[in-house]
């Protein structure tokens, strides 16, 4: 058990344009981001399953062939291995989940 305060936590910018911060436990990571308007996501895939959580802003987001706009409340779910992609319509807070631990984040 720990406790943390995300303003604690080093801001990396992973992608041009997505800042984040990083919690893990020894089974999920969570992923907390700014992103700037208009910074896109490029299409791409991983083994882990992903859950994103739209905190503020508009970001269009495709998983597979759908494509939906995500604003404050929606949720998505991302299964592992299929390719999404998006955009940052404005500037954005999301919060992933990742199941197994993103190492790549650590």
């Amino acid at each position: 058990m720990s406790f943390t305060s995300l303003r604690e936590l080093e801001e990396r910018e992973v992608f041009p344009g997505f800042r984040g911060r990083f919690v893990h436990t020894d089974n999920m990571t969570f992923a907390y981001w700014v992103i700037e308007a208009g910074a896109p996501l490029p299409p791409h895939s991983h083994p882990h399953e992903q859950v994103a959580h739209m905190f503020e802003g508009r970001f269009e987001l495709t998983i597979g062939d759908t494509t939906r706009i995500l604003e404050p409340g929606a949720v998505a779910t991302i299964p592992s291995n299929i390719v999404h992609s998006g955009k940052a319509l404005t500037k954005c807070r999301i919060m992933d989940a990742f199941w197994p631990v993103r190492e790549d984040y650590r």
